[in-house]
């Protein structure tokens, strides 16, 4: 749609990676925020939001390359190609990398860890829905063509060039409807933070709204890289969702019962 906002000889200001660090920032941002209303130090929260940042870039790449094995092992120099450089990757492998380096985090440095969890879900959110727009302006993560009203042709050649994107097609905006679902989800977490019952709560919402949004989003997706299990009966990243959902589930139903922690700025 709109991959390259600008370029000045050799240099050139991807619209995906600009529109990537607005949301990266704005999503610590509240974070920490967050953070701090729940007593954690918000040097903590900031050092954690920056590694899982790094973790999760890392994980969504090594997820992306997995899933499309086969093709890569017949290519491996596109490893390292602009093209696979300038996809987003697959979100749920960041996520899985960003919850692997917060654990690790949380642990040594003996953070609340549901309660961080909480803290960080709508930033999470808000920072995904300004990705997606990212993802939209750049061309990557396209849907299937579509007759409906909806449907987005895309036209520019250096999206086809650099990602792949079908041109003069309308296509299902796939990048506008999770953007839309996680912008949605920011403003119920965010609502839930203030008035939550148990740590995890907040979290584990998050992690089945996403999961259910994603596992029905695959099937309107058309673009490579998501792999296939079960003998195509879902594609990897619905069974990434899968266990989303039920690690969310498992949240709320073995932390329910348990009774809301005080902030550390409230006790005596």
């Amino acid at each position: 749609m709109f991959p390259r906002l600008f370029h000045v000889g050799s240099f050139s200001l991807p619209t995906y990676g600009l529109l990537v660090s607005i949301g990266v920032l704005l999503g610590l941002w509240i974070s920490v925020r967050n953070s701090a209303k729940q007593g954690i130090n918000p040097d903590d929260a900031w050092n954690l939001g920056i590694l899982v940042v790094l973790c999760g870039i890392v994980g969504a790449k090594i997820l992306y390359i997995v899933v499309d094995w086969g093709y890569y092992m017949s290519h491996p120099s596109e490893i390292f190609s602009l093209g696979t450089l300038q996809a987003g990757g697959v979100f749920s492998g960041g996520l899985i990398g960003a919850f692997g380096a917060a654990a690790w985090y949380i642990r040594k440095h003996r953070m609340p860890a549901l309660g961080t969890c909480d803290a960080f879900a709508p930033g999470l959110a808000i920072g995904h829905a300004i990705g997606r727009v990212g993802c939209f302006a750049a061309g990557c993560c396209w849907g299937k063509p579509t007759h409906a009203f909806w449907g987005v042709t895309f036209s520019s050649p250096l999206a086809h060039t650099w990602v792949g994107t079908p041109l003069g097609e309308a296509l299902e905006p796939t990048q506008l409807f999770e953007s839309a679902i996680e912008l949605a989800n920011f403003f119920i977490l965010t609502w839930m933070l203030k008035r939550r019952k148990f740590e995890g709560q907040v979290m584990g919402t998050y992690l089945i709204l996403y999961g259910v949004a994603r596992y029905f989003l695959e099937f309107l997706r058309d673009d490579p890289g998501r792999g296939s299990v079960f003998g195509g009966i879902m594609t990897g990243t619905q069974l990434i969702s899968v266990g989303l959902v039920i690690t969310g589930g498992l949240m709320w139903w073995l932390r329910s019962g348990a009774p809301k922690s005080v902030p550390a700025q409230a006790a005596h």
